[in-house]
């Protein structure tokens, strides 16, 4: 690979990462002491639970509710440091997820933030908005909503589905991309491919990726619905 190459690929970068910050500024890491390393993170999210759950639809069912837990994730960001985020996620797929975490953390693999939809940055007239969470590149897990276009609940309504670097890895179907401005580069450091570890060992373990979904790529959504 030439120099111009790495360099074309570096502003690349810098510029997706610039459109990916949240509307109204960039998301803003935590100013603290802490240097970025695994023992002292960055810590990107530190919700309680009851700000965690605060503002769900009051549609969501408490049976679906209270299988939710929260979980610290530690993950290598597009900074160059470690920080350590919150995903909110079904109690059976806690295991899975901190497998995944672990590994992508090992293979560096970049990722930009992973706060709760929850989280004020992420709402519109005071509910949880996954738009928002999508053009912020924030990588998130429970959300009581249907599916895009709508028509039946979504694997996020039941914490069975994490969507990663969604501004990297856009959803798209004909001429849709969402999140808007978007645009799918698997040269990009973030970006998930099909050889990819990170997609690799979500597939052993049995979820499903939307970047195998011929007529409409997901290529942010993992899941793992429940066996009917």
């Amino acid at each position: 690979m030439t120099l111009i190459t790495h360099i074309l690929r570096a502003v690349g970068l810098a510029c997706t990462l610039i459109l990916a910050a949240p509307p109204g500024g960039a998301l803003v890491y935590a100013q603290t002491s802490e240097v970025g390393t695994s023992k002292h993170p960055i810590i990107d999210s530190r919700m309680t639970d009851k700000e965690v759950f605060e503002a769900l639809d009051p549609k969501c069912p408490d049976d679906i509710r209270k299988r939710q837990k929260v979980v610290k994730l530690k993950y290598y960001s597009t900074d160059g440091k470690i920080h350590r985020g919150q995903l909110v996620i079904d109690k059976d797929l806690v295991k899975d997820i901190k497998k995944v975490f672990k590994l992508a953390l090992k293979e560096r693999f970049p990722i930009y933030s992973v706060i709760p939809v929850s989280d004020h940055r992420f709402r519109k007239d005071g509910r949880w908005d996954d738009d928002l969470s999508m053009a912020g590149n924030n990588t998130s897990g429970f959300n009581y909503r249907e599916i895009t276009g709508g028509g039946r609940l979504s694997n996020h309504a039941y914490g069975r589905a994490i969507d990663i670097n969604t501004f990297l890895n856009p959803y798209i179907k004909g001429d849709i991309v969402l999140p808007r401005g978007a645009k799918y580069d698997p040269g990009i450091a973030g970006t998930l491919t099909a050889g990819h570890p990170v997609v690799r060992v979500f597939l052993e373990l049995g979820w499903d990726w939307g970047g195998n979904w011929t007529s409409r790529p997901d290529y942010q959504h993992f899941e793992k619905p429940l066996k009917k």
